[in-house]
């Protein structure tokens, strides 16, 4: 399909959860306020394309209940076109979110045998994938089992066939796994499979079995990558592309508030630049940006800056009040 009559910039296919988010530091106790929202790396990095002006949709599978009602509603708000599955017999999957000391979150899942875990490729809907530009997926979706894995593949095959490009972001999640050596071997064939690819330095470890940045990244484009992008926390990124192009980029000093949430939204300012065909170096600046911005709030998407918002980031030294 030709790019100029692709409907949407991104599409994702992944796990959207419940979040409960424990308002104060320290032990949960009867009694404890807490806040009701959600979360899914793949929601939140439509949410962050979506923040920045471009057009983003989202593929999962729901419980047929308030929380999921909630979270079509609300990314309905956020410019997201949600394509959910409302599963009768299993509940949407939950997340609660602890503040053991200020400025930690300790998370705690409620997801096996939830809608999300029982996401197939039926649930993929026809025609939305190939009017993407982008597919993007996580290893997160993978480790949920085997349908999920299966569902992952198939929206691979459809993009490929369709000409979308297909990103993906290790995103390991360890409690998911019983065993590190069956989803290294898991992450490699998704990796082999795609365009654009993310991960962190331990991931990258885990599936290159490099620990210095630059073999690992190297080693990521191995895999057969156009494109591929080690996420360093606090000293910064590195990127590189397949015909020999390298980028590094130091992380930005921020006030920091949470950082969960924030390599979603690196992603999403990743994915942005990458469909309105910027240079890697463009594409690296603008996530850099985007996760920093998140850092500065609370919250799985909620701090996915806007376009004014990296105009603020910028403009950090200017007057803090705006009149």
């Amino acid at each position: 399909m030709s790019d100029d009559i692709r409907r949407f910039d991104l599409v994702t296919v992944g796990e959207s959860l419940g979040l409960l988010t424990v308002e104060r530091p320290g032990r949960l106790h009867n009694g404890a306020a807490t806040r009701l929202g959600f979360g899914g790396a793949e929601s939140n990095v439509a949410i962050g394309i979506a923040r920045l002006g471009g057009r983003a949709a989202w593929i999962g599978r729901l419980g047929a209940d308030a929380i999921g009602e909630l979270i079509v509603r609300e990314l309905r708000a956020e410019n997201v076109a949600p394509y959910a599955v409302h599963d009768a017999d299993h509940a949407t999957s939950l997340m609660l979110k602890q503040h053991p000391q200020p400025r930690t979150s300790h998370i705690t899942y409620y997801r096996r045998d939830q809608a999300g875990s029982q996401l197939n490729p039926a649930d993929l809907p026809p025609d939305v994938i190939e009017s993407a530009s982008i597919l993007h997926v996580t290893g997160i979706s993978a480790a949920l089992g085997e349908q999920p894995r299966a569902t992952i593949h198939a929206a691979i095959g459809r993009a490929r066939a369709a000409g979308t490009q297909v990103s993906f972001d290790v995103n390991h999640r360890q409690t998911l796994w019983r065993d590190p050596g069956e989803a290294a071997t898991i992450y490699r064939d998704l990796l082999s499979r795609a365009d654009i690819v993310f991960a962190g330095e331990d991931e990258a470890e885990l599936v290159t079995g490099e620990s210095e940045p630059g073999a690992a990244l190297r080693g990521l484009l191995d895999f057969g990558a156009q494109c591929a992008v080690l996420k360093r926390g606090a000293n910064g990124a590195i990127a590189g592309s397949a015909d020999g192009r390298f980028e590094s980029a130091n992380a930005l000093t921020v006030p920091v508030v949470d950082t969960v949430g924030a390599g979603d939204a690196f992603v999403a300012g990743w994915l942005i630049a990458a469909a309105r065909s910027s240079p890697l170096s463009s594409c690296l600046q603008t996530a850099i940006a985007c996760g920093a911005w998140a850092c500065t709030n609370d919250g799985d998407w909620e701090g996915a800056p806007t376009s004014d918002d990296l105009v603020r980031l910028r403009d950090a030294g200017a007057d803090p009040v705006t009149r």
